[in-house]
């Protein structure tokens, strides 16, 4: 169904290839994940198949791809895309249309179907995904993983042979992740569907997956086989792997209900007590307090009555189902978006009273879309902008680039990233400034196993420093290891507050994968580590803390890599974000 004979390629005016040499098959019906670093390639690769690489993107392009037994060189997009469905990392630069059915039914209607086979398709699009109840919202009112879920039903519509999909899951819940998985499985088994699947949240698929081909940061293929052969060997297994290597587990499991099993045949023995560290204080009063909040959505109220309180020094987790007002909750504390009713305090003065360039020296915003924020003509220049708006000097910038793995991206401009680095060189962009209170909107999206446990790392770090941190995100091993409170939001309603202990054990939607074998308040795997160690010694000497216990790397050293492609277009909110900021705060 595909083959890639001596695939090699260089980006237009970049110096080093993305991929190359490249041998590779697979068959029809086969589920192959592509696993690998931020900028080894995957979406280079996935673009091949589509013919937007090399028809589109241009640069050097050698060797061959075939498609269902078509030469990806001698055919069109428009040809291709009739074998291969697509769905890009950033969904938004792939919708055209303004309302939900318009845009599943555009391609169709473009290949020239019928209308009964339209409407038939359409019905079934929307119900393979779960968004029957989105077909007459307008696309500028969903949230990010709604919008995810569009795209894809748009592409699952054309019922092609191929899916080539990176990272399909990263923006949603985990129901909506699960019923996406389990809705391409059923493609798979039921309808002999060949699907390409680039991701990074490993956990959720390789338990589905037939083959595992791993690229490696020169965008060479390093290892392709078997789940069980090639899982021991990932740089950055997930967490069900790598405490096995731990342990000792033979095979390894590739799903918590094999992880169950090796666990009741020779699993660890446990220390009885809890294993989670007791909650962090705050270091003083709130930083900023929401007051009754109420802001109005064209469906409702997007927030209904919301009192919050985030407080220095800590990590505060917001999640959520999509749609539950995460995102409408963070721009209330930056002020993109003002209440309809009630009041919002950041550092002891309201927000109502505060101007946009005394917000954001207060206030540092990463949204869901890191391009949004991103408009200058490469990284170093995008922290200069900020350093000089503020009015600050610039001897920061190297600093923050080494620290957040840019030094090598420095030069380059920003659409040239992979989606990784690019959600990176937006933190750097907002970080350089020093902002006592930062916001990121789902920051783990695109990023490895490796840089997502720097972030990690870099947020422990900042809020010793005594800054408040608060992260919207639906990965909850992140949220797992490394908050210290997570505040749970539901129809625009905080509906329960907690350590990650007391909310994500136990849980159907959001225990994390360890918590889901051994229960109890285990969260991690260095939870199952230190328990395993401390099951001899009195209770009181087995309460560390999460961040020092064995298996957690303390300072671990960022690693600049090659990215993939220039994005689309700079999305529309751009000039409300962080480019209205700086534009004020140069005036």
């Amino acid at each position: 169904m595909i083959q890639a004979e001596y695939l090699s390629y260089r980006y237009p005016r970049q110096d080093t290839a993305a991929l190359q040499d490249v041998c590779w098959r697979v068959e029809e019906g086969e589920f192959v994940l592509l696993a690998g670093a931020s900028g080894s390639g995957k979406t280079t690769l996935l673009r091949s198949l589509n013919g937007l690489v090399p028809h589109f993107h241009g640069g050097t392009f050698g060797g061959r791809v075939l498609v269902a037994g078509l030469d990806t060189r001698e055919q069109s997009t428009a040809q291709l895309s009739r074998q291969v469905g697509f769905v890009a990392q950033d969904p938004e630069s792939q919708t055209l249309l303004d309302r939900v059915t318009d845009e599943i039914a555009f391609g169709l209607e473009n290949l020239g179907y019928d209308e009964r086979t339209i409407r038939l398709r359409l019905e079934e699009a929307l119900d393979l995904l779960g968004i029957a109840h989105l077909r007459d919202r307008r696309l500028q009112t969903l949230s990010g993983g709604e919008r995810q879920r569009v795209a894809l039903a748009a592409t699952l519509a054309f019922r092609p042979r191929i899916l080539a999909l990176d990272e399909p899951t990263s923006q949603l819940d985990p129901w909506a992740a699960e019923s996406v998985i389990d809705a391409l499985r059923r493609l798979v088994d039921d309808l002999g569907l060949t699907i390409v699947l680039a991701e990074q949240r490993l956990e959720r698929v390789l338990g589905l997956c037939s083959r595992i081909t791993l690229l490696g940061p020169n965008g060479r293929l390093e290892r392709d086989g078997s789940p069980e052969a090639i899982a021991p060997e990932l740089p950055w297994p997930p967490p069900l792997v790598r405490l096995s290597l731990a342990l000792g587990w033979r095979p390894v499991p590739l799903t918590v209900r094999q992880a169950r099993e090796q666990a009741r045949r020779h699993g660890p023995v446990l220390w009885a007590g809890d294993p989670a560290p007791s909650a962090r204080r705050p270091d003083g009063p709130p930083v900023v307090e929401l007051e009754r909040i109420w802001v109005r959505a064209s469906q409702g109220w997007a927030l209904e009555d919301v009192s919050l309180a985030i407080y220095p020094g800590t990590v505060t987790v917001l999640m959520g189902r999509n749609g539950a007002g995460k995102t409408t909750l963070l721009r209330q504390i930056n002020g993109l978006q003002k209440p309809d009713r009630g009041r919002v305090v950041v550092l002891g003065r309201d927000a109502a009273r505060l101007s946009r360039i005394e917000l954001a020296r207060m206030v540092g915003y990463v949204p869901q879309h890191p391009a949004s924020i991103l408009f200058s003509e490469s990284v170093r220049e995008e922290l200069l902008v900020t350093l000089r708006a503020r009015g600050h000097r610039d001897n920061g910038v190297e600093w923050t680039l080494e620290r957040l793995g840019l030094a090598g991206h420095a030069a380059r401009h920003p659409y040239d990233l992979s989606g990784g680095e690019r959600q990176r060189a937006a933190l750097a962009a907002v970080l350089v400034g020093g902002p006592p209170i930062l916001l990121l909107d789902e920051p783990t999206r695109g990023l490895d196993p490796e840089r997502k446990a720097n972030l990690g790392h870099l947020l422990r770090e900042l809020s010793s420093e005594g800054r408040a941190i608060v992260v919207a995100t639906h990965d909850v091993e992140f949220a797992a290891t490394w908050a210290d409170r997570i505040v749970f939001l539901a129809a625009g309603r905080v509906v329960a507050e907690g350590t990650p202990a007391e909310l994500l054990a136990g849980t159907l939607a959001y225990s994390s994968q360890i918590n889901r074998v051994f229960g109890g308040s285990f969260l991690t795997v260095e939870d199952v580590l230190v328990a395993t160690c401390q099951s001899s010694r009195p209770r009181e000497t087995a309460r560390t803390s999460r961040q020092d216990r064995p298996g957690v790397e303390r300072s671990p050293r960022l690693v600049a890599s090659h990215g993939s492609a220039r994005g689309g277009a700079v999305p529309p909110e751009a000039s409300e974000t962080r480019a209205d900021q700086e534009v004020e705060l140069r005036r």
